[in-house]
C-alpha cells in the first residue's frame, strides 16, 4: 500500500508565514515573514518529514507525520529550537478530500486548550496550512499561524 497523502508536499518551498502576535488574547494583530520547507516522504507514504526554516524569525522546527493504516489516521507532531527537546502533542486526523483536519488536546501558556491543524491542498501548486486554538473544547476557533505556500521561481 503506497499512502498518497502528503505527496503534494515532497520537495522544496517557499512560504509566506503569518503568525498572531498575541495568541487566545482578544486581538488580531499579525507579523509576516518568509520561510523555506523541504519535506520527505517515507516508508511509502506512510512517513513524511520536513524541516521549517525562517532565519529572519529565528525559527527552525521540523515536523513528524505517521500514518496508522489500522486507525487510518495521521499523527503530526511538532519541535522547534525552542521546544527543548521535546516532540509536541501530536494532532491526529485524516484528509476528506483535499482538505486535512487533525487535532489534540493541548495546554498554551497553562491553560487547556484544543488545537488544530488543517492542510488545504485544493491548489497542490500553493496548498496552504493553518493552526487554531480553542479555549472551549472545541466550540470556537482562533487562527493563530497560517502559511501559503510555493514552489520557488529559478
Amino acid at each position: 500500500m503506497t499512502n498518497t497523502d502528503f505527496a503534494f508536499l515532497t520537495g522544496h518551498w517557499t512560504s509566506t508565514q503569518r503568525r498572531r502576535t498575541k495568541v487566545l488574547a482578544g486581538q488580531d494583530e499579525w507579523y509576516e515573514f518568509t520561510a523555506t520547507l523541504d519535506c520527505q516522504v517515507l516508508l511509502d507514504g506512510t512517513g513524511v518529514f520536513d524541516v521549517l526554516r525562517a532565519p529572519e524569525r529565528d525559527i527552525e522546527g521540523l515536523t513528524l507525520r505517521l500514518y496508522d493504516p489500522a486507525e487510518q489516521v495521521w499523527r503530526i507532531w511538532w519541535a522547534s529550537k525552542t521546544s527543548g527537546g521535546q516532540l509536541d502533542v501530536p494532532v491526529v486526523g485524516r484528509f476528506d478530500g483535499p482538505i486535512g483536519r487533525f487535532e489534540c488536546d493541548d495546554t498554551w501558556e497553562g491553560r487547556p486548550i484544543r488545537v488544530r491543524y488543517e492542510w488545504n491542498r485544493t491548489d497542490p501548486r500553493h496548498p496552504t496550512w493553518q493552526q487554531s486554538f480553542s479555549p472551549d473544547g472545541g466550540e470556537t476557533w482562533e487562527a493563530n499561524w497560517v502559511a501559503t505556500f510555493s514552489r520557488p521561481t529559478t
